[in-house]
This record gives C-alpha cells, sequence and structure tokens, in this order.
C-alpha cells in the first residue's frame, strides 16, 4: 500500500504530484483545520480536472492544430525501444513531442495512464511500447494481454474524449503464414502465438475505442538501438564457426529509422488533408522484397566481410536448417510477407528494398563498433 504523508500547505503542483504517485491512503497534517481543507478541495478540484472533461470530437488532427495555428502536441510512448529512438528524431520536426520510456509511462499502470494523457492533452499518441519477447509471451500470457490489450483499450478510449489520433504499431504475427502469397490488410488474421494474439488484441480494442487510429503492421524490425537478429548474427560471426539458421520462414527485414519515417510522413498528411480524409485504416508498413532467415544471415555476414571486419564466420559455414530442427516455444508464421501496396498508394510512398535498410544499419554498427 501506497502511503503519503504530507506537511506543507503548498497547492496545484503538490496536488499534481501526489495524484501521480497514487496513494492508497493519504495523511494530510498542518497546523490548522483551513490549511488542511484548502489542500483538500484543490486536491479534489485537479481529480474532477482530470477525469471529468468533457468529450471533444474532431474528425481529424489537423481540426486541432489548424486553431489558431497551434503547434501539434505528440506524445510518444516507449522512446527507448527500437522503434521508439528512431521515432524521437523523426517526430520531433511535427511540433511539441513528449517522449516517455516504460518507467514514465508504465503500460500496466492503468491509472497512470490516465493521468498522462489527461495532464499533456496530446494531439497524436503514437504506441512505441509493447510486450514484444515472443517466446516469453508463452509462459507470461497475461502480462502480453496486460500491455499489449488492455493498455491499448485505456489509450484509445483517452484519445476518443480528446480527439487525438492514435498510432498503433503491430505485427505480422497476426497471420498464421500458411499462405503462398503477401498477406493484405483485409485478409482474416489467425495468430499462431501469444504475442500475436495479443497485438491483434490490441488492434481490435483500438478500432472499438472510438478514437482516430492508424494501426500500422510491420515485420522484422531492425535498428541500430536495441536487440536484433542483425546484432545477433554480428556477434555470433565473431564468436564462433559454424551456426545453424532457419531457412524456411521467409518476411522482409525492415528499419526502425524507415517504420519512425514513414510514421512521420503519414501524421504531417493526415494534419494537412482534409477535415473529411477517412481515418481509422490498417497499414502493413514493411520494406520491399522478401527473404529467409539464413540468406539474411549470410547477408550480413557477407557486408561485414566486405568492410574488412575481423570474424571466424564464413557465409559457407552457416547451414541452413528447417524450422522443425531449430524448436521455439512460441510457433512462426512460414510466411510472414506482407502486402505493402495500400500505403504506397494512399501515402504516395516509395518503400525501398530490405537491403538498402539492413546495408545502412550495418553500416552505422559496423564503423562505430
Amino acid at each position: 500500500m501506497r502511503l503519503g504523508i504530507l506537511y506543507f500547505p503548498e497547492k496545484s503542483e503538490i496536488c499534481r504530484q501526489i495524484l501521480r504517485r497514487q496513494p492508497k491512503l493519504l495523511l494530510l497534517f498542518d497546523q490548522n483545520e483551513f490549511a488542511l481543507y484548502t489542500i483538500h478541495s484543490e486536491l479534489l478540484l485537479l481529480l474532477n480536472k482530470l477525469f471529468t472533461e468533457e468529450r471533444q470530437l474532431f474528425t481529424k488532427i489537423g481540426s486541432i492544430n489548424n486553431m489558431e495555428n497551434k503547434a501539434m502536441k505528440l506524445l510518444l510512448l516507449g522512446k527507448n525501444g527500437q522503434i521508439g529512438f528512431e521515432l524521437q528524431r523523426s517526430l520531433a520536426p511535427l511540433g511539441e513531442l513528449i517522449a516517455l520510456d516504460r518507467v514514465e509511462c508504465d503500460l500496466t499502470d492503468q491509472y497512470g495512464m490516465k493521468l498522462i494523457i489527461r495532464e499533456h492533452k496530446p494531439d497524436v499518441i503514437v504506441i512505441a511500447a509493447a510486450y514484444t519477447a515472443v517466446d516469453k509471451a508463452e509462459t507470461e500470457e497475461e502480462l502480453a494481454y496486460t500491455i499489449n490489450r488492455e493498455s491499448t483499450k485505456i489509450i484509445g478510449e483517452e484519445a476518443a474524449r480528446l480527439g487525438s489520433l492514435v498510432i498503433y504499431y503491430s505485427t505480422d504475427y497476426v497471420f498464421d503464414g500458411f499462405k503462398k502469397s503477401p498477406y493484405s490488410e483485409n485478409e482474416m488474421p489467425n495468430p499462431l502465438n501469444v504475442y500475436g494474439a495479443s497485438k491483434l488484441a490490441g488492434e481490435t480494442e483500438l478500432q472499438a475505442s472510438g478514437a482516430n487510429h492508424i494501426i500500422l503492421r510491420t515485420s522484422w524490425v531492425v535498428g541500430v538501438h536495441g536487440h536484433n537478429f542483425a546484432k545477433t548474427i554480428l556477434r555470433l560471426a565473431v564468436e564462433r564457426n559454424e551456426i545453424s539458421i532457419v531457412a524456411d520462414q521467409f518476411g522482409a527485414p525492415t528499419s526502425a529509422a524507415l517504420i519512425a519515417d514513414v510514421t512521420s510522413h503519414i501524421i504531417r498528411q493526415l494534419d494537412q488533408a482534409d477535415t473529411d480524409k477517412d481515418l481509422n485504416h490498417i497499414y502493413h508498413l514493411v520494406a520491399d522484397g522478401k527473404t529467409n532467415w539464413h540468406e539474411y544471415a549470410c547477408h550480413i555476414i557477407e557486408r561485414t566481410r566486405k568492410v574488412g571486419k575481423p570474424m571466424k564466420l564464413s557465409t559457407e559455414a552457416v547451414k541452413a536448417i528447417e524450422a522443425i530442427d531449430y524448436p521455439l516455444p512460441a510457433k512462426r508464421p512460414v510466411n510472414s510477407c506482407l502486402n505493402n501496396s495500400k500505403l504506397r498508394r494512399e501515402f504516395g510512398l516509395h518503400l525501398p528494398d530490405w537491403r538498402l535498410g539492413v546495408d545502412h544499419i550495418l553500416q552505422q554498427l559496423l564503423y562505430n563498433d
């Protein structure tokens, strides 16, 4: 139980800090009863202000920003993840950016999330925070759903109250991968694992919340920041003489920088669009092209060798195996390829081949090593 004990009659900021800490019991001490009454009244007023604001409906984010030429306010959740790290760069030119990490905004704390959103009143909320431990989710199902579904529901409801736009990142793992060709947005999801199911549940809750929203499904995310397949292969190339990599699962490695840049482009276009611009869409945001994990690993090793970095591993020593020979707790789809034509068409974008993004990341990692 959180216990708050205060002795001073400072009001607004103190009261705000009290509410942020969410005490179960608050003990107030002062020399006179009137001062205590003042603090108590201030707490009630602030609580009422944060939690009983009238719902305002806007058809798009531009309707907010075009009033009095106010700068757009963006709230980024998950600033230290692979995508969040790049979003700090790409979103900054759009307006006032408030970027929070998982400590500053705990997605398991529904009350805290409401306070943050109601305090900042953002025009756009970008959810780059998520539970992404695919295998661990099989034994932490409740936590995965709490973060990926329940927090998205709360954020969506709060965004609907404010008329804010929500950007939500989802995954190729919402599909079972049995189809031979790339998946389009209107095809029926059928996740094989808890992670994919929890992200799909987040999509559903956001769609039902009444908030303006854009859902961006992506795949095989890779970046300079954070943990990913490319960094693992670079490490193994130095440590080992031989490795085995799955060769019968297919997808498109997509750089976090590309995802962040496209997100910024989408927000800017929507902000400048006509008021009747239809929001509430799902888009597949992936790089062009197709590969498998084995081919991807060989590409990383070959590029590393070309820049003269010393390593034990050669492409010939990368053994191609089937997924059945490398069992993991969570099943993966054989086909993670997503059709990105809807995104390209509606926003006038060219999405480069996956090698371009991967090579750019390798260049940064290898030359900064």
